[in-house]
Formats: C-alpha cells, sequence, structure tokens
C-alpha cells in the first residue's frame, strides 16, 4: 500500500467510526468514476457538523491545518504527495450532495468510499472555472474527460449547475458534443 493509499485507507475508517457525512470529489473521484488523472491531494465534501472530529482525528495523526474558513479547511502534512482539502457542506445543494453520494469499492483498500455523482463533480468543476477564470482549462478538460466516459448523465442536473453560475453557453456547448454520448 503506498502512503496515498495508507492515509486514504485511515482517512475511510475514521469517516466509518465517526459516522461522517462525506464524498470524495476531485481527482480520486474523476478517477473512482471511470476518468483518472493524475493528482497530489485528497478532496472532499465533509458535513460541516462533521469537521471538529476530523480535525482532531488529523491534528492528532500530525497534520497541520494551514487554512480555515466558512467554507473550507485545508490540511498539510509532511507528506510528499500533498495534502487533504475539505469543502464544508452547509447549503442544500451540497447537503444533496452528500446524501446522494454513490458508495464504490476502493480497490486494495478494503473499504468502500463515497463519491459524487457525475455531475455533481461536474457541478464542483463550474464553480471552480465561474470563481477562478485561471482554471477554466483544467476544469474544461476534467469535465469533457468524465463525459466522454459516461453514457448515463442527468443533463437536467448538469443545466441546473450551469445555470447557476451563468454558464449557458458551456452548457449548450457540453450537450452539443457529450449528449449523444
Amino acid at each position: 500500500m503506498t502512503g496515498l493509499e495508507d492515509l486514504l485507507h485511515r482517512l475511510l475508517h475514521e469517516f466509518e467510526r465517526r459516522r461522517t457525512r462525506y464524498a470524495l470529489m476531485g481527482g480520486f473521484a474523476l478517477g473512482a468514476l471511470g476518468a483518472p488523472r493524475a493528482t497530489r491531494d485528497l478532496d472532499f465534501l465533509i458535513h460541516r457538523d462533521d469537521l471538529a472530529g476530523i480535525h482532531d482525528f488529523l491534528t492528532a495523526a500530525g497534520y497541520k491545518r494551514i487554512h480555515h474558513s466558512a467554507e473550507v479547511s485545508q490540511y498539510s502534512g509532511d507528506l510528499p504527495w500533498g495534502g487533504i482539502d475539505f469543502i464544508h457542506a452547509f447549503r442544500p445543494l451540497a447537503l444533496r450532495m452528500i446524501e446522494q453520494a454513490a458508495s464504490m469499492p476502493s480497490g486494495r483498500l478494503g473499504l468502500d468510499v463515497r463519491v459524487v455523482r457525475p455531475e455533481d463533480l461536474i457541478g464542483l468543476k463550474i464553480q471552480a472555472l465561474a470563481n477562478d477564470p485561471a482554471r477554466l482549462h483544467k476544469e474544461i478538460a476534467d469535465i469533457e474527460a468524465l463525459l466522454s466516459v459516461r453514457s448515463a448523465v442527468d443533463w437536467g442536473r448538469v443545466k441546473e449547475y450551469c445555470d447557476l453560475f451563468h454558464q449557458d453557453a458551456l452548457y449548450a456547448d457540453l450537450e452539443k458534443r457529450f449528449r449523444h454520448v
């Protein structure tokens, strides 16, 4: 087991032990959904009310919280592969993402991991590019990779996210190129 796999295993075990409401997102979620790409950190959506217990676990394990706001917490340790990012779920859409996350086998780890739905991951990518236009190409590449391997996508939900973040042209382009796939 690699160091990153060990970290993920320990986190998943702790999530299970504490009954943490969470969902994997980011690069590892892309891989779990069939569109792998290189990544060096773990990204989770976590119910805001469950964060304190996970913070205690991570700090006891030697991690330092390097950023904390009402919406995000970032942790770093003495590890070569990067940190752990948590988006705090407290708004209705984020809570829905956690509630509807699918439990998937995590391969060699022997534990299941809850992963956001493909449409919700696309929604998070749309939010990221709307909030930071410098991320446009990276986020679009991830969305395209995911849509190219997913035969069943809830296009109504994708449109909901595009509408929310004023990305009508993006929706029209994605629908034209990928809805038939």
